[in-house]
């Protein structure tokens, strides 16, 4: 919605709409048909991810492939089909939420850790292969965010010490402005006070 209110005209895609990001061909698909809305393609955000709970040894294989899909691969997906349209528009942002806990993993958050870590390091090689051509790649780190299902899930937190989503849109909108495109291949902490 700080897009839209920003007069960027958006194309959401998410699961209830049909969108499936789990394969390159489902994702490839989702980006085209974005594109044909949209006419074009300046900034991709890739909202993505899933969480989870656990240690190395104790976590079930189902449970590190579901973070691995989530948190990883739909982002790679994307990535591989919004370049060509964003270099066929003269460049543009790719941005993707990151976390703290990919840089500063804690005991029981393993597979999580380890697939934000991942996506991480896909932010700076695309960073790195895309230099020259216009397009950036960032990633947004935030630490716990001040949702609904994060004061359902952890009731006796201090919500006020968590990172408002507001903030998140505010980073967002800067990366994909014309002032942020000096900036590539960053991983950005927003971790609020905790």
């Amino acid at each position: 919605m700080a897009f839209v209110e920003a007069g960027w005209e958006v194309a959401g895609l998410d699961r209830s709409h049909g969108a499936d990001l789990s394969t390159p061909e489902t994702a490839k698909a989702a980006v085209e048909k974005a594109v044909a809305k949209l006419g074009g393609l300046d900034a991709v955000i890739h909202l993505v991810g899933g969480f989870s709970l656990g240690t190395m040894a104790e976590t079930e294989d189902a449970v590190w492939r579901k973070m691995w899909s989530m948190n990883f691969e739909s982002a790679l997906f994307v990535m591989r089909a919004a370049m060509a349209p964003l270099a066929a528009n003269g460049g543009g942002s790719i941005m993707v939420i990151g976390s703290k806990a990919g840089q500063e993993p804690s005991e029981g958050l393993t597979p999580y850790a380890v697939s934000k870590a991942a996506l991480h390091a896909l932010v700076r090689c695309a960073a790195a292969e895309l230099a020259g051509t216009g397009i950036t790649v960032n990633a947004v780190l935030p630490s716990t965010i001040d949702t609904a299902a994060n004061r359902a899930a952890m009731p006796d937190a201090d919500p006020a010490r968590w990172v408002k989503p507001a903030n998140i849109a505010s980073l967002l909108l800067w990366m994909a402005s014309p002032a942020g495109r000096d900036m590539t291949g960053a991983l950005v902490p927003l971790t609020g006070e905790s």
